[in-house]
């Protein structure tokens, strides 16, 4: 297929795709709502009905327990490669409203960005693909390669029920692939690879110290505080100087990155004073000694806490010590660390740090694996070469710090490996309010994916 063509495509298209895109954002599939229910089946039907429009042979609505997903599929030839396509159709709560500048589902185009909840988490990187396979087929007639689309409605609620659909319907999404559309670049001008995804391990700690709240003026002194003993079982889990987690056990499993992966953090333009601006202006970053910021990010462990709770926290004061106190820890993990060791490491640390006076009770919370999938994997390599047709450079190749829970879903039970083309930016403010797409990233995705299977065709069949 020659490029100039598909890029005419897709150019005389550019803005029926915008259009079509903004009539998929208005509906209001928001999972983690039980009053958008109805809102989330009929986002799966629309999509459905959007892949066989765009050439699926075959597209229909897959239930579980809770919200739909959509599966649809183009088999080409059965001895041809087949590439099984990742995505979810569901959104976050639009939460504060008032921040929002237009409404979350009524989208906006200003200033060559699509403003609207979805736009790129995931709706609009679902509909990038089905663009893209809309532009090769009108272009050539066929694919090179078997496509296959998974797309859940629950990602945005915790996936509840994916693992279900992955276990029941492994024959039908078998594949030697899987592409995920779900990150971002690392700036307009940079594009880039993830080729790794941090795990998730979590537990939480619960303190009693007396059965109700006491006045401090009579018990202050000779009772203990929960909120002290917590605040210092919390404090035991950290090293005040390097920074590293101090639970037994916690590094034992850590898989360090290579030499060449290091240089190839080092490779990726950083601006820390333009990352301290992202994470809200924060005077400083900090971390584990002996690692630069990014290799913090992307390949190292992490302990956080997320929450913590107890005593009276309204106007004014309220002299009290209180009864209970508690906290959410979470850690993210990296190759070849297990989140039911690292939870039950985390919590017996916790429990040995117990002060005199208080109860405390830590409960280990379910978690997912890392998962990295090898720079020299030739479906990487594939992505890489397509990313790069388009933008012109080559892409760098990073790794992402948080997790994406059905890519460990898929392969832990089937084996598959995942590379990870999204085309969204560090800026787009994904779960927040004005939540957006930059066009620009929109058009040149479409051009990617359609470059894409032409390159896994040739990667995947001489594998």
């Amino acid at each position: 297929m020659p490029e100039n063509d598909l890029d005419a495509y897709c150019a005389a298209n550019q803005q029926r795709h915008v259009d079509e895109l903004i009539e998929f954002l208005r509906i209001p599939s928001i999972s983690a709502d039980p009053a958008h229910a109805a809102d989330v089946r009929r986002n799966a039907e629309y999509l459905a009905d959007a892949a066989r429009t765009a050439g699926f042979q075959h597209a229909e609505i897959i239930e579980t327990a809770g919200h739909p997903a959509v599966y649809a599929e183009r088999i080409v030839d059965p001895k041809l490669p087949t590439a099984l396509i990742y995505g979810h159709h569901d959104v976050q709560p639009v939460d504060p409203l008032d921040e929002w500048h237009t409404s979350p589902f009524e989208p906006e185009v200003r200033g060559g960005n699509l403003y609207g909840r979805g736009a790129v988490d995931d709706k609009g990187q679902v509909w990038m693909h089905l663009k893209g396979v809309e532009s090769v087929l009108a272009v050539r007639g066929e694919l090179p390669l078997n496509l296959k689309l998974i797309v859940e409605g629950e990602e945005e609620s915790g996936s509840v029920h994916f693992e279900d659909i992955v276990e029941s319907e492994q024959a039908r999404l078998r594949a030697d692939i899987l592409v995920v559309s779900d990150t971002s670049i690392v700036a307009p001008g940079i594009p880039s690879l993830c080729t790794g995804l941090r795990g998730l391990a979590g537990v939480e700690v619960h303190v009693q110290g007396p059965a109700l709240d006491l006045h401090s003026g009579r018990f202050g002194g000779a009772v203990a505080n929960p909120i002290a003993a917590l605040a210092e079982i919390l404090a035991s889990l950290h090293d005040p100087v390097t920074w590293r987690v101090t639970v037994p056990g916690f590094y034992d499993d850590v898989r360090e990155p290579s030499p060449e992966e290091r240089q190839l953090f080092a490779s990726v333009p950083y601006d820390v004073d333009e990352f301290r601006a992202e994470a809200g202006d924060v005077p400083a970053t900090i971390g584990e000694a002996g690692w630069t910021d990014r290799e913090r990010l992307w390949a190292r462990p992490t302990l956080e806490f997320n929450g913590i709770w107890g005593g009276y926290s309204g106007p004014g004061q309220k002299t009290i010590i209180p009864a209970s106190a508690g906290a959410k820890i979470t850690c993210r993990l990296v190759p070849n660390q297990d989140p039911a060791r690292i939870a039950d490491l985390v919590r017996d640390a916790v429990l040995a740090a117990a002060p005199v006076g208080v109860t405390v009770t830590a409960e280990a919370k379910a978690g997912g694996r890392p998962v990295v999938t090898s720079i020299d994997h030739p479906a990487v390599q594939a992505a890489s070469r397509a990313m790069e047709s388009v933008f012109g450079i080559t892409p760098a190749l990073t790794r992402e710090g948080g997790s994406i829970p059905p890519v460990e879903s898929f392969a832990r039970i089937m084996g598959l490996q995942a590379v990870l083309v999204g085309l969204g930016l560090p800026d787009d403010q994904i779960h927040a309010p004005n939540e957006k797409f930059t066009l620009d990233m929109y058009f040149k995705g479409i051009r990617v994916l359609g470059r894409l299977w032409d390159e896994l065709a040739v990667a995947l069949r001489t594998r």
